[in-house]
């Protein structure tokens, strides 16, 4: 997941200091892996524009209570709650991208591949067709490869190690946690524990990223968070305790500061 993550920088022309160049290896990196390179990017910035918003913020939003209906009700318990994190870890990225799941709500169906979708606007129009060749040709590759080497072989050489575990945190930029991945920090790039320094000055490159985060650390002193929890342990905690976010206990619960709660 490091050149994913080298992809990631490079759509934030984080990579060097040529759009072309950036915008060439992460187009071919991203699109290697069936992620959506110019498409993602645009999604991804208003992401950046607007964290801790749920009202425009695009991606992984959590749930209001009152928009909780039955069907979300049947994750509430424990066994949903499992099925929930499995979810999130192996294919929820995918739902995001193709159906918009968890995504901010928008006036028609909303997804990564239609260059007419509501998440762009005609300046994108053509950007978004160039992702949409590029995952056609890489579809089309893997389909041979499968026919070559054998299905089984493919899901274990190329789909498996495209799992990649993600948190989420959905609070202003100051309150992001930040988490260690373990022995994957250093193939993840650090991208995990210098997350709150990526999202002040996103076109620092991952590898001087150290270097931000420690500087910003005396400037934002308590502010800064960091819980070096084992991560199944993480991920388990907030299944289990960030189930939906409630208002503040005023009269207007549509405005303000929301938080977790899991009392349905």
């Amino acid at each position: 997941m490091g050149l994913w993550v080298i992809g990631h920088e490079c759509g934030y022309q984080a990579f060097s200091d040529y759009t072309w160049l950036n915008d060439t290896i992460g187009y071919i990196l991203h699109t290697g892996m069936l992620a959506p390179y110019f498409s993602w990017i645009y999604s991804h910035r208003r992401h950046h524009f607007n964290i801790g918003s749920l009202d425009h913020n695009g991606s992984f939003l959590p749930k209001k209570k009152s928009s909780l209906n039955y069907f979300s009700k049947l994750f509430n318990p424990p066994s949903g709650r499992l099925l929930r994190l499995v979810i999130l870890c192996t294919i929820d990225w995918l739902l995001y991208a193709c159906f918009n799941v968890s995504g901010r709500k928008y006036e028609k169906f909303a997804n990564h591949f239609d260059p007419k979708s509501p998440v762009y606007n005609d300046r994108e129009y053509s950007q978004i067709l160039v992702t949409d060749v590029g995952l056609i040709v890489t579809s089309c590759g893997l389909y041979k490869l499968a026919l070559a080497q054998g299905f089984t072989w493919l899901v274990m050489v190329y789909f498996a190690p495209l799992v990649m575990f993600m948190g989420s945190s959905w609070s202003s930029l100051v309150e992001l946690v930040e988490r260690s991945f373990g022995n994957n920090n250093r193939v993840l790039h650090h991208i995990t524990y210098t997350h709150v320094a990526h999202h002040f000055l996103f076109t620092i490159p991952h590898y001087h990223a150290m270097e931000e985060t420690k500087a910003i650390k005396p400037i934002l002193a308590e502010y800064y968070q960091f819980d070096d929890t084992l991560i199944i342990k993480t991920m388990w905690r907030e299944a289990t305790e960030c189930f939906f976010v409630e208002g503040d206990e005023a009269k207007d619960k549509s405005k303000g500061m929301y938080w977790f709660n899991t009392k349905m």
